[in-house]
């Protein structure tokens, strides 16, 4: 059985982390990012980072206001973001972006599954694994890895000027990397969730209609991007992904 210490605390995070979502979604329609992207990633993030999330977005994600961007680029200063990021940060930035993107890939796919059961079936369960679990993290990675592609193609096309193709191709030398590794920190952690603290010691399965499942994805998606963060730090210092 769930305690219900753990029910409460699962409903309070995923009320922080839809409430922070909405405050930023509100502050950026007002002060829209310079890369239009970015004002998608800030509330994606702040679904499983909440307060975390509300940090960083007001003490960097503001720098790159498409506002303060202009009146720089008037003054014929340095960008604001550019000139106060440290690099910790912008490799932070670098991984809620990606991030980002495998947090939508992700909910979409397990609310996929759950409406349409066959989904796991046809990513080979009970064919190639005897649980469901690992089906469906098949699921995840195709979304993730998708909405996360994109993600970066809408960066790094305009950024550069490339064509369709040249920007896909540069997207996905980007991201790949990144979006394998913060499934990679998801994926160990929501397997610990699933057998070990709630199969194991709960004696309770964990289920993708429970607030408990969903507030396992809120620390799953911190996890990701821990495992995520010197990936991204590698990639920026080496060129192939952009600072932000």
């Amino acid at each position: 059985m769930v305690p219900e210490w753990l029910h409460i605390l699962s409903i309070v995070s995923l009320v922080l982390g839809l409430g922070s979502a909405l405050w930023l979604a509100v502050d950026l329609s007002r002060h829209p990012q310079h890369m239009w992207i970015m004002n998608v990633v800030w509330p994606a993030t702040a679904l499983f980072g909440h307060v975390l999330a509300l940090w960083g977005y007001y003490a960097y994600g503001r720098l790159a206001a498409e506002e303060r961007v202009e009146a720089a680029g008037a003054r014929d200063e340095t960008q604001p973001h550019r000139r106060r990021t440290p690099f910790p940060a912008s490799v932070g930035k670098g991984v809620a972006h990606c991030g980002a993107g495998c947090t939508l890939g992700d909910i979409v796919a397990e609310s996929l599954v759950f409406l349409v059961p066959a989904v796991a079936v046809w990513a080979g369960w009970k064919s190639l694994f005897a649980d469901k679990i690992f089906a469906i993290w098949v699921v995840d990675y195709v979304f993730a890895f998708s909405f996360g592609i994109a993600f970066q193609y809408f960066t790094i096309k305009p950024m550069r000027g490339l064509t369709v193709g040249e920007g896909l191709v540069e997207a996905i030398k980007a991201d790949a990397a990144s979006l394998t590794a913060w499934q990679v920190g998801m994926y160990g952690f929501m397997a610990l969730a699933h057998f070990v603290i709630f199969a194991g010691l709960l004696g309770v399965e964990l289920r993708s209609d429970s607030v408990e499942f969903w507030f396992m994805m809120q620390i799953a998606m911190l996890f990701g991007f821990a495992t995520a963060y010197p990936v991204n730090w590698w990639l920026i210092r080496r060129g192939v992904k952009e600072a932000m």
